[in-house]
């Protein structure tokens, strides 16, 4: 009797353990699918635009800096020609080093999410609508810069945490579509805001612009949405699996890298306008130069991205890195003495230097595995090493922006441009890029080594 008793329990176990599993195939099959379809490609589509928002804007200030430092209104007032240079890399770089805290938030509240975007695009329009009236560098600095990244932070940060829902396979592609939306942003501000300033100031300009924002971005967060149920994402609020790439010293390798590249990175993003001011180029050409240097980052970005998932990220990390020196010394140093040297540098490093973030992916798979909480949370580690980077680049590269002893009245080089004011700047990117290459050259030792002790563990 007892005997018959437990086989009973037994087969209700098995029989309720059989359903729990049915019901969680049919949830499963409910879901739409991962790395295609509508719902994955859409969501790509809409994350792309808002990538182009949040970050095309701050990567094309250098168009606004070179109207504010031509402005007496603000010119005028102590040390603004120190401060106002601050403005696009302090936004980008708050965003930037936002992540650490605010990826995991939303890995902790998943249904809050969509919450954060909503009031992102409140705070992205009003701070630049604000920005509209100040006459003042600090309130300047306040609204376009620091409250503009407040408000991108929580309408960005969203896009990292649903592309690892949306994309396992793909994740290497689906992060260099997302990312070539800053290169699209700035490819296309760089060529629109140089007409608005003309013709309204900067003023109106930036009131146009955040009416535009808003309206943009608000159909289009519509369209960001999590793969999983909402009710799914509050029974499933758990902490990355695996701490494993804390004890990874690829990692901790690649998170050094990543900020000697963004020390160098985005000084000639903000600097440009101003070198080609200093050619007497007419604001169009210097604005062309920087919308060639997005074009290419945008094409970089996706081919990089594409290449991620294929490739070894390392090998990529260092023929990027070197040739961006090279590029920078030749290009930029000894060649950008004219409007055509100007362009060729910009191409140039934009298609070398700008697709780095979408390697990300490619770096960080052998440790996160198949852990889409773990992605997010190493996602914003390297952004905060590359905030670092993009904070610090500025006011190194003002007290760079120096006369040089050895400089010229005719400049017959880059290096020689306005009396040598840019000098110590080439020479200083060019070696970030450099030393970036050489840490990236122990990585891919790292790597390698821990490949073969992978291969022989299986």
């Amino acid at each position: 009797m007892s005997s018959t008793h437990t086989e009973s329990i037994e087969l209700s176990n098995i029989s309720r353990h059989s359903q729990q599993e049915d019901g969680a195939q049919r949830n499963e099959s409910s879901l739409a699918p991962v790395d295609r379809g509508f719902g994955a490609w859409s969501f790509l589509l809409a994350a792309f635009v808002v990538e182009g928002v949040v970050w095309g804007f701050p990567d094309s200030f250098g168009v606004f800096l070179d109207s504010y430092l031509n402005d007496p209104k603000f010119m005028n007032q102590p040390h603004a020609s120190t401060l106002l240079p601050l403005i696009g890399p302090l936004s980008s770089g708050m965003i930037f080093c936002s992540s650490p805290v605010i990826y995991p938030i939303n890995v902790r509240y998943p249904y809050h999410r969509r919450k954060m975007m909503w009031i992102g695009v409140v705070l992205c329009g009003s701070s630049l609508f604000g920005a509209s009236f100040a006459t003042k560098v600090p309130v300047l600095i306040g609204l376009q810069g620091i409250l503009y990244a407040i408000g991108g932070s929580l309408l960005y940060a969203p896009c990292i945490s649903y592309m690892t829902e949306w994309f396992v396979m793909r994740r290497g592609l689906a992060s260099g579509v997302i990312f070539a939306g800053t290169s699209a942003g700035g490819l296309i501000l760089p060529l629109v805001l140089p007409t608005l300033i003309s013709h309204h100031g900067s003023a109106k300009a930036l009131r146009i612009i955040s009416v535009v924002l808003t309206i943009v971005l608000i159909p289009i967060v519509a369209l960001v949405k999590p793969r999983l149920p909402e009710s799914r994402n509050r029974a499933q609020v758990i902490p990355p699996r695996s701490r494993d790439w804390m004890n990874s010293p690829t990692f901790w390798v690649l998170l050094v890298v990543n900020t000697v590249q963004g020390l160098g990175y985005f000084v000639p993003v903000v600097w440009l306008p101003t070198f080609a001011h200093e050619m007497n180029l007419s604001s169009t050409s210097s604005s062309l130069a920087v919308a060639l240097l997005n074009g290419a980052s945008l094409l970089s970005r996706l081919s990089l991205g594409y290449l991620a998932d294929r490739l070894n990220p390392w090998l990529l990390a260092l023929s990027t890195l070197s040739s961006t020196s090279i590029a920078t010394f030749i290009l930029w140093g000894l060649l950008s003495r004219n409007l055509a040297g100007l362009l060729s540098f910009g191409i140039a490093y934009g298609a070398l230097a700008g697709g780095w973030s979408s390697l990300w992916t490619g770096f960080i798979a052998p440790i996160t595995k198949d852990d889409p909480n773990l992605v997010t949370y190493l996602f914003g580690y390297l952004m905060l090493s590359r905030g670092v980077g993009n904070i610090l680049c500025t006011p190194i590269s003002s007290a760079l922006s120096t006369i040089s002893e050895s400089a010229i009245d005719k400049a017959s080089t880059g290096f020689q441009v306005a009396g040598g004011r840019f000098e110590n700047m080439i020479l200083y990117v060019g070696s970030c890029f450099a030393g970036a290459a050489g840490v990236a050259l122990l990585g891919w030792g790292l790597d390698a080594r821990a490949g073969r002790a992978r291969s022989r563990a299986t």
